[in-house]
């Protein structure tokens, strides 16, 4: 992840079905790990826009 965030990628989410867990990458911040969460915003990147994970943990 940390390649595509050194080529301008603004919002990333690599998405762990398995221990249903999703860690955030935003440009110029810390990683922020996610356990369980049921939605993940698009935030300023992609506004109004929701990602529903409940298909995904199932």
């Amino acid at each position: 992840m940390q390649e595509y965030m050194e080529n301008g990628t603004q919002l990333g989410w690599p998405i762990d079905p398995q221990n249903r867990q999703v860690e955030i990458y935003r440009a110029g911040r810390a990683v922020e790990v996610l356990e369980n969460p049921s939605t993940l915003s698009g935030e300023g990147v992609l506004p109004g826009f929701t990602l529903k994970l409940q298909r995904i943990w199932a």
